[in-house]
């Protein structure tokens, strides 16, 4: 699938807050209790990845949000509840607030990586990164020594930046594009 044009996710972005509400307000809540029970078609109070992905789809999301930024949220939300019946391979209702505010944070950090990767293949490469250091420091990342911190994200010392590395590392950097 084609990625969305700046104009599309531009669109999305004010409203993403307001559609996959993180809050913890009682219309916050309730809007998350209507989502949930319509992305979980059979009732059993569980979300799979595919039942996230087909619920994005049908909000019509699915072009800002790419398959790399649901499955890093998915992966990140769920099993954290650790309720009774949760399971580490689905999202229950208590851990759907928690993937609401990862799909918005892995969002940003993709429109960031995506942003840097000029060549648009999903990879950084030192080029690229040494060509954005400028919108790092916009970020919140003033960068004194590009090989040594690029060498440092590319955890599989493949030679590029891969969106995993990128957001594990811009999350532990509490990088922004709100800065």
């Amino acid at each position: 699938m084609p990625k969305a044009s700046q104009a599309e996710v531009n669109n999305f972005k004010d409203k993403l807050p307001i559609l996959l509400p993180p809050e913890k307000t009682e219309e916050a809540k309730e809007t998350r209790r209507k989502l949930f029970s319509g992305w979980d078609p059979n009732g059993n109070r569980k979300l799979s990845l595919a039942e996230v992905d087909l619920g994005l789809r049908q909000m019509q999301l699915h072009k800002v949000f790419r398959k790399p930024v649901i499955i890093r949220a998915f992966n990140a939300a769920k099993g954290v509840s650790k309720t009774k019946g949760s399971s580490d391979d689905y999202i229950d209702r208590n851990e759907f607030r928690l993937l609401c505010s990862y799909l918005l944070r892995y969002f940003e950090l993709y429109n960031m990586f995506d942003e840097i990767d000029e060549s648009d293949d999903d990879r950084i490469n030192y080029e690229e990164f040494e060509g954005a250091l400028g919108l790092l420091k916009q970020w919140g990342m003033d960068i004194k020594n590009p090989r040594k911190v690029f060498d440092e994200i590319d955890a599989n010392g493949g030679g590029f930046i891969l969106f995993d590395e990128f957001s594990d590392w811009a999350l532990k950097k509490k990088l922004s594009m709100e800065k």
